[in-house]
Order: structure tokens, then sequence, then C-alpha cells
């Protein structure tokens, strides 16, 4: 049985509680892949950013987030998905966004993860903006993250 789950994480994210019960969950497993996103003290431009905020609509927000994990889950030969995504303000450094998926073997297992961030970074319902010394700057998916999740279609 496939299970997948996702939060929404309005406080500070603890990548290895996420792992530890991603592995708790994997029992049997033969292969974990985790990513975790950090918030980038740097923008794309080279200015220096603060913090990451991530406005959001709770409801819908974390719908998005379990339709990725449901689709990574059901695409993939996995048993365990795990998404755990902040929002609100964010420090730069701090752990953004945790995906993982377990699986009998590790192709399967590294797809899904892939998938995962893919998804979550063109998909999810978030309004992200940067925050720094020279002001507040919105920002988008990049073409380079649409081509990365486009991959994925079908």
């Amino acid at each position: 049985m496939t299970g997948a789950h996702a939060r929404l994480a309005e406080h500070a994210l603890d990548p290895a509680a996420e792992l530890s019960e991603l592995a708790r969950a994997a029992h049997g497993d033969g292969a974990i892949v985790s990513f975790v996103g950090i918030a980038r003290p740097v923008s794309k431009a080279g200015a220096p950013v603060d913090s990451l905020v991530l406005e959001h609509h709770p409801r819908l927000t974390a719908r998005s987030l379990e339709a990725i994990a449901a689709a990574a889950a059901a695409r993939f030969d996995v048993n365990h998905v795990r998404v755990a995504h902040r929002c609100g303000v964010v420090p730069a450094g701090e752990p953004i966004v945790f995906a993982g998926a377990s699986s009998a073997h590790r192709r399967a297992a590294f797809e899904a993860a892939d998938f995962l961030i893919d998804k979550l970074k063109t998909e999810a319902v978030f309004w992200k903006r940067e925050e720094g010394p020279s002001g507040a700057n919105w920002i988008e998916p990049t073409e380079g993250d649409h081509a990365d999740a486009g991959r994925w279609s079908e």
C-alpha cells in the first residue's frame, strides 16, 4: 500500500525529523531518497536576501501539496512519499522544503523525489517574495523550473 503524506509547516522545518518519520513508515523498503531545499541568502540577481516570505491560502496550498504527493505515489513504484513545506517568513539559510520517497529499489525513489521537487517548484500554491536590505522582490518559477517539470508530462 502506497502512503502519501503532505503537510504545510507554519514553523521551523526539521528535516531530520521528517526523514525519521519517512524511515519509520518505510520499514522494510530498500531505498529512501530525500531532498531538503534551503532559503537562499542571495537572489538570482546577486542581492542579499534576509528572508523568503511564502504567502499561502491554507486550504488551497495544503491541497496542492497533497495532490503533488499523491501524484508521485501513483506514478512511481514507491511505497511512501513525504512532503513538508514551510509557509510564512523563512529566514535565509533555513530549510524550506523536505521531499522524500521510499521504495523497494533506489531508482523509483530517486525519480519520485525528483518529480516531487519539480512539481513543488511549479505547482504548489504559494506567492513568494524575497526580502532584503534593498527591499522586497516577488519571485516566480523560472523557465528552467518549468522545463524541469515539463520532463514529467505524459
